[in-house]
């Protein structure tokens, strides 16, 4: 009698148990601390990222995109076989654990994040760790305009965009020559105004992208996120 022996299922590194209960524990303090902060900073007249300030008034806020959408992330890095990758606003790194892990099942490469507060930056280092993801992800300190304006490799593949919502464009046009056809940008709250001017860039088609709208919800808010491919 013949047994046939069957091949045991590979494990996507989003769904392996050490990377699994790291964005568990992220999320779960995401729900205790968010509501907090986001109160704080409203009773101090902070109400969006319109107020100058907000975002200091907001620097312990975790703002992370939605379990959905960081496994779309996965996801659409995956697709497209992505090994070059940019992320602007690291913040704690939940999104940087999604593209991280994408990128370890790609075969590896470099994820460029940027963060303008040190103290996110250090734990976000510390959250990658966490997961055995650190080796992958390079996270520069400072502004954006800065950070990333240099050291970007040609070819990227793919660039998260999820910090102040007026950068979005003028970092999109900084990185735009390193883009190869075909990459994707992934825009996060693009319903905010300070993103006006970026959704109304990709949506032109002769600027060279192609762009789609989908919508998530978080804290009992919808928001807006922009799927973008260079042509």
């Amino acid at each position: 009698m013949t047994t046939q022996m069957t091949a045991s299922p590979l494990i996507a590194t989003i769904a392996t148990d050490r990377v699994k209960a790291t964005l568990d524990r992220l999320y779960a303090e995401t729900l205790r601390v968010d509501p907090l902060v986001r109160q704080a900073a409203q009773r101090d007249g902070f109400e969006s990222e319109a107020d100058a300030g907000f975002y200091r008034a907001m620097r312990e806020a975790y703002m992370p995109v939605t379990p959905e959408m960081g496994g779309l992330l996965y996801l659409l890095a995956r697709s497209i076989g992505a090994r070059t990758l940019i992320e602007y606003g690291t913040s704690f790194g939940l999104s940087t654990l999604f593209l991280a892990a994408a990128l370890r099942d790609n075969g590896g490469g470099v994820l460029i994040s940027t963060e303008i507060e040190a103290h996110k930056a250090a734990q976000a280092r510390l959250n990658l760790a966490e997961a055995g993801l650190d080796d992958l992800v390079e996270i520069r300190l400072g502004d954006a305009t800065h950070t990333l304006a240099e050291g970007c490799p040609d070819g990227i593949d793919f660039v998260l965009l999820d910090g102040a919502k007026s950068d979005y464009l003028p970092v999109l046009k900084m990185l735009e020559p390193r883009l190869r056809a075909g990459a994707l940008i992934s825009a996060d709250n693009s319903e905010m105004a300070g993103a006006r001017a970026f959704v109304d860039y990709v949506r032109e088609p002769r600027n060279g992208y192609l762009c789609a709208s989908l919508f998530t919800q978080a804290l009992g808010a919808y928001h807006a996120n922009q799927i973008v491919m260079r042509m």
